[in-house]
């Protein structure tokens, strides 16, 4: 993918039709079983649609159906609206489940969860003469750069002949670490998984600079050439830090609560905060949803069942709230989505939600 999925996100949550309630279709496909959910999904959707929606609908789903035939795919994402010539595909290399979602504005909110599940890393594989630097995004691995220097060989002969040897080559790796260092401080991710063999991945880190050393998540002792292992490994090693920046921020939020600090809960409250752009942390349990209303005319939302807007009097359209907080372009104006952390949850953390 080109485009990195957090410029994805936010290109995306700025798309909004205020004049239309179902005019984006939004669809997540699995390759091996999307053709039986399409069909079916298809049906059931335009039998619910007025005709001029149905029009649009129909035509939309077309554009897509012929791109999903025309390319190779194992999972993507398509949002697409024949009605203002929009298609945006962004193909993923995770499995997702089918989806298909008509509505007011892109369906983002399972781009949101995969953004935080598979955070972006850099991976640097090295021995004493020879690097790799992989990017892995999404769980998809692509090569940045393969670096390699000639050492001699270690010296066999003793006295000063052999120290003066290994002065030179020590000076020689030394300078092969800092040229990958060099390259590293061009390319890398807020991540960093440094993986090779002996103590030339220690020596490798304690020459990097701070930033970067701070960015470190593991150190791997593995083989150069174990690369499906090393891969296996480093992902193992970022889900587990995502899992632990997970129970920290819960933690963080239960004391807030507790001390009655800078945190909030309940629909109302946390409704209120995003509209204020006060929201710098945002939890939200898995597949949780909640219903609300957003005003056709003024674009406020809020939370239950409200036949007329409070504000302007005008009509309202049945919303999920969540959904709406994290792609409303409205609220983006207060605060932009790639500012948020949104963690999903377990419903062990239930009470402490909306």
């Amino acid at each position: 993918m080109n485009d990195k999925l957090s410029d994805v996100l936010k290109d995306l949550s700025e798309v909004y039709d205020k004049n239309s309630q179902n005019t984006f279709v939004s669809i997540y496909l699995n390759k091996h079983t999307y053709e039986k959910f399409l069909h079916q999904r298809e049906a059931i959707c335009s039998s619910l649609l007025k005709k001029e929606e149905q029009n649009n609908f129909t035509q939309t789903l077309e554009q897509i159906k012929e791109f999903v035939q025309k390319n190779k795919f194992n999972n993507l994402a398509v949002f697409a609206s024949n009605k203002y010539n929009f298609f945006k595909v962004v193909p993923l290399s995770i499995k997702v489940n089918n989806s298909l979602v008509v509505d007011s504005s892109p369906y983002i909110r399972p781009l949101a969860r995969i953004q935080d599940e598979w955070e972006s890393f850099t991976l640097v594989l090295l021995n004493s003469h020879y690097a790799k630097i992989y990017s892995i995004s999404l769980g998809k691995v692509d090569r940045e750069k393969n670096l390699s220097k000639d050492i001699i060989n270690k010296h066999k002969k003793g006295g000063q002949s052999q120290a003066r040897f290994q002065r030179i080559r020590k000076g020689a790796i030394h300078a092969f670490f800092s040229e990958v260092a060099e390259y590293l401080i061009k390319v890398a991710d807020k991540q960093i998984v440094i993986a090779g063999p002996g103590t030339a991945k220690v020596q490798f880190k304690e020459i990097l600079p701070k930033h970067l050393q701070d960015r470190i998540v593991d150190v791997l002792d593995i083989g150069i050439d174990n690369e499906k292992e090393i891969f296996e490994e480093s992902m193992d090693a970022i889900s587990e830090k995502e899992e632990q920046k997970s129970h920290k921020a819960v933690e963080k939020l239960k004391q807030e609560i507790l001390k009655d600090g800078l945190a909030v809960y309940g629909i109302d409250e946390t409704l209120q905060a995003a509209k204020n752009g006060q929201i710098d942390l945002l939890i939200i349990e898995k597949d949780y949803k909640i219903k609300g209303c957003l005003c056709e005319h003024c674009q406020i939302l809020n939370a239950g069942p409200i036949k007329d807007c409070q504000v302007c009097g005008g009509p309202t359209t049945e919303v999920d709230v969540i959904e709406e907080i994290l792609g409303n372009s409205q609220m983006m104006k207060k605060f932009q989505i790639l500012d948020i952390l949104v963690l999903f949850l377990d419903s062990n953390n239930r009470n402490l939600f909306f």
